[in-house]
């Protein structure tokens, strides 16, 4: 790893790729060096300090694929001392709207692929910028001739906003948090130094740029030990070996049910050829986790660690199979009973690690000591409730054993995560409860069989309506705000919608039930369809439960 002096800022790392003419960019199209990326980072930084209207806070959208351009605005961004909100392309209609207005974006970057997203869309005072087209070279060629430095909005600093990413809540609608230039290049640098990353590395980004893995994880380390970056322009399970291959890939990052997909594919005698080292993500499971180091010979490395930066585990040497490890430097973890306020006691784990005290066991993982959140952006009553007594709330279900390792359970309440997209179940139950036939609706997280969440549905008909598989989802096929990972994959029909004292769902016992319970559920396939969950298809699913390991969990 090349090794100076450490990085302050993004900028810094931006700058340091001047003169390097080594590769530092590849790409379906082909290759550049560390020396154009930061060339091309400096024409857009100097056009966007042309562009922004005075006053505006400096932030632009960034709704794009991996293509080059979403690493030379990343990189404008931190040269300008100016922010990115990633805008996640599974969103739809007037709430993707909401995340570009929310963030104050006057600028919006996108391509031409994105374009049908933002018909009808109503963005006031939003310039919006499709790279790749004769309106955009034409923007750029001015600034061809910008270096690193020379133009900014605001002088980069450690506390200089950059990233603006959006996680999900018990609020509903996502939230932006706030990432800075000092935070992330420590973040950057922290990777580095534990990955041991050098310029003969090649760190592949197949997952999403809107995302804070691929560009905390991969896309920063990279520039801190001056490794290549080569980007996919979307996941693909099938051309992955191919492109790691192509590119001499040694690196890659992953969130939910990636490694499974990979797993899916169909073995070939070469699956060991390649040049990969080190896979490091979240959601891979220990089961999947040992099956990917059989067949393919790569390690996975399994992080935890919120975007908004409150609080981490660091997994050692020692850490058991399942556990995620032990509380990162400086930070007081604790597994908290949200109810009591008071720690849970540690789990008690069968031979087979099989929690037998789940309802004891798991809570609230929250950090009592340093917490590196930066806030929400506009979002005052967000930050005080992630920030409540003191402490640092992570939203997200754990349970710790005797010797202080910390295992993940899922995410409180309303909150889901599913195939790494983190969801609100308040904003689902709103396009759920246009469907004429609903009488009441509740939407709720049940574990998926590998990683993360699955989005379950509770509905209460109408006085004499019949529950009808294929009319909810042509209903379904039809809600333009609808994203891709928002369908139910279960929904429960229910005589009457469970309430508590004070008239509010009862989501503990519904989730408590999942889809083991004695009303009728429906199982959605891939192709979209419902079908009942009889016993045959509900055994074949607890045995997969069980092969993963997580069959605990569904008794939570």
């Amino acid at each position: 790893m090349r090794t100076t002096t450490a990085p302050e800022t993004v900028a810094e790392l931006i700058a340091r790729q001047w003169g390097d003419h080594r590769p530092g960019l590849k790409h379906e199209d082909g290759l550049l060096t560390h020396h154009r990326t930061a060339q091309e980072a400096a024409a857009r930084a100097a056009l966007l300090v042309d562009l922004m209207p005075p006053g505006a806070e400096p932030h632009l959208g960034v709704l794009l694929d991996n293509t080059p351009e979403f690493p030379f605005w990343l990189g404008a961004a931190a040269l300008a001392g100016a922010a990115v909100a990633g805008i996640n392309p599974t969103r739809r209609g007037p709430e993707l709207a909401r995340d570009i207005l929310h963030t104050d974006c006057r600028i919006l970057i996108t391509e031409r692929a994105h374009l049908p997203l933002l018909r009808g869309l109503d963005l006031p005072g939003v310039r919006v910028l499709v790279t790749g087209t004769e309106e955009y070279e034409a923007l750029l060629a001015p600034y061809a001739a910008a270096k690193p430095g020379e133009a900014a909005l605001r002088a980069p600093a450690p506390d200089s906003r950059l990233l603006l990413y959006f996680t999900s809540g018990s609020t509903g609608a996502p939230k932006a948090a706030i990432c800075t230039q000092g935070r992330l290049a420590a973040a950057g640098s922290a990777l580095a130094r534990q990955f041991t990353v050098t310029p003969d590395d090649v760190h592949y980004v197949c997952m999403p740029l809107f995302h804070g893995n691929a560009v905390i994880a991969d896309w920063l380390p990279a520039l801190v030990g001056g490794a290549a970056v080569a980007l996919r322009r979307r996941f693909s399970a099938s051309a992955f070996l191919d492109d790691v291959r192509a590119y001499g890939a040694t690196y890659f990052t992953y969130v939910g049910r990636a490694i499974q997909y990979l797993l899916a594919t169909e073995p070939r005698p070469d699956d060991r050829t390649h040049t990969l080292r080190l896979g490091f993500g979240t959601e891979a499971g220990a089961v999947d986790a040992a099956r990917f180091a059989e067949r393919f010979g790569v390690r996975l490395v399994e992080g935890y660690g919120a975007t908004e930066g409150g609080a981490s585990v660091q997994r050692t040497p020692d850490t058991p199979p399942g556990a995620l490890g032990r509380a990162g430097a400086g930070d007081d973890l604790a597994v908290i009973d949200p109810e009591t306020g008071t720690e849970c006691p540690p789990a008690l784990l069968a031979p087979d690690g099989r929690l037998l005290n789940g309802s004891a066991a798991i809570g609230e993982l929250v950090n009592r000591g340093r917490s590196l959140f930066e806030g929400y952006w506009r979002n005052p009553d967000a930050e005080a409730d992630r920030t409540r007594d003191g402490w640092y709330w992570t939203g997200d279900l754990f349970f710790r054993d005797a010797a202080g390792f910390l295992y993940f359970a899922g995410r409180t309440d309303d909150r889901l995560r599913v195939d790494s997209e983190n969801l609100a179940a308040a904003v689902i139950e709103n396009i759920l409860a246009r469907w004429t036939d609903a009488a009441a609706v509740a939407v709720y997280a049940v574990p998926d069989e590998v990683a993360g969440d699955q989005v379950m549905a509770a509905l209460a008909l109408r006085e004499g309506a019949v529950f009808s598989p294929e009319a909810f989802a042509a209903f379904l096929s039809h809600q333009p705000d609808l994203g891709t990972k928002m369908a139910p994959r279960y929904v429960r029909i229910v005589g009457a919608m469970p309430t508590t004292a004070t008239n509010k769902v009862h989501r503990v016992s519904l989730r408590r039930a999942g889809f083991r319970c004695e009303d009728p559920v429906w199982h959605r396939s891939p192709a979209g369809a419902y079908t009942p969950l009889d016993p045959p298809t509900l055994t074949t699913l607890l045995a997969t439960y069980k092969a993963q390991g997580r069959l605990n969990l569904l008794a939570r």
